[in-house]
């Protein structure tokens, strides 16, 4: 591995005893708030300025995966071996549970390949997050319109693979602690079929950030729910699709399931 992670497979480690700056910031909201702020306005700025690449999103995020730690979060993450175990641009496709991911999956993959989200028009126009989302070259989509947002996904996806640039999709219309298939959506899948791209199917569970109540990604924290990330192996699509979500699918619900 390269990276910011020396093996495939990360454990946040233990610590026998708790310092008394270990019990201050085990939790603490404040301190996780200010600290996300920060790394969020600096960003912003860079990318003001035209100089927030992916090796600067991938350091920002690493640093917020640090104080996610700092403050109690426990990450397990496995499977990182799969990132790039295809020699050519994949589909990440994931659930999605909280800000937590959108935030530290630069860090972990951002270093590996080139890489970007499909993301909600409503995050690139944000007044906070919106100049850092753009300057990523996102696939956006408006998610009023599922006719105009599959075109947008089929053709600005196809572009972005053909130029070594790996995609992050999140399937389910909106964040979810509780994972539904139903809600889960075949467009990665499809775009994977036309582009000839393998999938590579990412499991997470990071309710250890909730949503805010009025403002989702200031909510709060709980250093009891351990936070896990499971890369899958990359597959071809095949046929029509449909198996290919249903296996993305199977392996997101058996992960969880290992996880309870």
């Amino acid at each position: 591995m390269t990276g910011y992670f020396d093996s495939t497979i990360y454990h946040t480690p233990e610590k026998e005893h708790l310092t008394l700056k270990d019990k201050i910031l085990l939790n603490n909201r404040l301190y996780f708030t200010l600290k996300y702020a920060g790394v969020i306005f600096r960003t912003r700025k860079e990318a003001i300025r035209k100089v927030y690449d992916t090796k600067a999103w991938a350091s920002s995020s690493f640093e917020i995966f640090r104080f996610i730690e700092k403050t109690g979060g426990k990450f397990h993450i496995t499977g990182m071996e799969n990132i790039t175990r295809s020699a050519d641009p994949v589909l990440f496709i994931s659930n999605h549970m909280s800000t937590l991911e959108t935030m530290v999956l630069p860090g972990i993959i951002g270093p590996l390949r080139e890489v970007t989200f499909v993301v909600k028009e409503s995050l690139v126009k944000h007044p906070l997050f919106g100049d850092v989302m753009r300057s990523r070259n996102p696939i956006v989509v408006g998610r009023t319109d599922p006719r105009k947002d599959f075109e947008a996904v089929m053709t600005g996806g196809a572009e972005l693979l053909a130029k070594g640039v790996s995609i992050i999709i999140f399937p389910q219309s909106t964040r979810s602690v509780e994972f539904k298939p139903e809600e889960f959506n075949s467009l990665g899948v499809k775009l994977a079929k036309k582009a000839g791209a393998e999938v590579v199917p990412v499991a997470i569970k990071t309710d250890f950030w909730g949503n805010g109540k009025w403002i989702k990604e200031l909510g709060p924290i709980d250093s009891k729910k351990p936070i896990h990330i499971k890369f899958g192996e990359p597959f071809q699509v095949t046929g029509k699709g449909k198996d290919d979500n249903q296996r993305v699918i199977d392996f997101i619900q058996s992960s969880m399931k290992e996880w309870k």
